[in-house]
């Protein structure tokens, strides 16, 4: 992997940004914490989840507060002292879309949070993200050609559709994994770790570390967050996390140049286990968001898995993809994506085989 000659002018202030938004995440999520008790924002156990006691949630609050914060702060800096160039392809409604959209999918996320809405009305809330999104300009034109040289272009409609569906998907594979303590925040900060550090190689349009710094800035927001949020946890993101961190690094995979060959592989765990629950929940006839324990996190658990070793398998599963990201070609990620896809399901049916069968349904997802 060779960075770009402008990756390194940028490299303070990727540190920077990722160090004040941990440090604001950090200092904010106790904060969150209290006011979610307060609210009665609480997951209670239940025999699906896997929390023993009570333990509050909205805790992505914390993290879309810091992020949005401290990447305001930075554009004000840029705009006054041009440290960092902005790309061309980046325009105001840009980041209208990513900030904007990052703070009203926290607000509905808290929504739900509180009044424990229905599948339907989280996914209408989903699509309605995704739209305003598109709406900013935020429209995926083109994908890496996997069977040849040259790309595939999306024209009009059918690249809106594809950002539609990669938009509220990510939201909604985000949303699947959340099943144990840290694993959805931990998977973001390697997707975001991964998504800067490809923006400043020559394959990025010859390197973009504007989009870097905002990437290291969401990554700082998920470390200071897993400080509370690691096993045992004391606060758990909720779908206000589930929904900011889905909506912005899929956003962060469209921005400035498509990277979603990149997000696809190093987010594969969670996109993946979400495909095939969703294709065994149709085929026993049943609502694709109804929930159960059919999830890889569940399998994994019930097969003797510790909470820790678990989280902590999943976390080197995706470093391991992050690293094959960084470092393959886009058409031979696609590649190792379908390999991927092939080796997810086989483990679920062997684990399904097994005789580890999902619990009825009980609850949301």
């Amino acid at each position: 992997m060779r960075f770009a000659l402008t990756a390194g002018d940028a490299v303070p202030y990727l540190f920077l940004t990722l160090v004040a938004a941990a440090v604001l995440s950090f200092l904010l999520t106790p904060l969150v914490r209290k006011v979610a008790i307060r609210a009665g924002a609480i997951d209670h156990p239940d025999e699906r989840r896997v929390n023993v006691r009570p333990i509050p949630r909205s805790g992505g609050v914390a993290v879309a507060t810091s992020f949005i914060v401290v990447t305001v702060g930075f554009l004000a800096l840029n705009a006054v002292a041009k440290v960092v160039p902005v790309p061309f392809t980046v325009q105001l409604n840009d980041l209208v879309g990513l900030l904007v959209g990052g703070a009203l999918a926290t607000a509905f996320g808290v929504l739900d949070d509180a009044l424990d809405l229905r599948a339907r009305w989280q996914f209408t809330g989903q699509l309605g993200l995704a739209i305003f999104a598109i709406a900013c300009g935020f429209v995926v034109e083109f994908i890496a050609n996997p069977v040849g040289p040259g790309i595939i272009p999306f024209a009009g409609p059918a690249g809106a559709a594809f950002s539609l569906l990669w938009i509220a998907g990510m939201i909604n594979s985000i949303n699947f994994i959340d099943g144990l303590d840290g694993l959805s925040s931990g998977i973001g900060f390697i997707a975001a770790i991964t998504l800067g550090l490809i923006s400043l190689t020559p394959q990025v349009a010859g390197g973009q570390p504007f989009i870097a710094v905002l990437c290291f800035t969401l990554a700082g927001s998920l470390l200071g967050f897993l400080r509370w949020n690691f096993h045992p946890a004391t606060i758990f993101a909720g779908t206000s996390g589930v929904m900011f961190l889905g909506y912005t690094l899929a956003l962060l995979s469209i921005l400035g140049t498509a990277k979603v060959a990149v997000a696809l592989l190093v987010l594969g765990v969670p996109i993946i286990d979400a495909f095939w629950i969703i294709v065994r929940r149709l085929a026993q006839a049943r609502s694709p968001f109804s929930p159960d324990r059919g999830h890889l996190h569940h399998r994994l658990l019930d097969v003797g898995l510790s909470h820790r070793q678990t989280v902590v398998l999943i976390y080197g599963i995706c470093l391991a993809l992050a690293v094959l990201a960084l470092f393959l070609s886009s058409s031979t990620q696609l590649y190792a994506f379908a390999g991927l896809f092939v080796a997810i399901g086989f483990v679920l049916f062997i684990l399904a085989r097994g005789g580890f069968e999902p619990d009825e349904p009980d609850a949301a997802d």
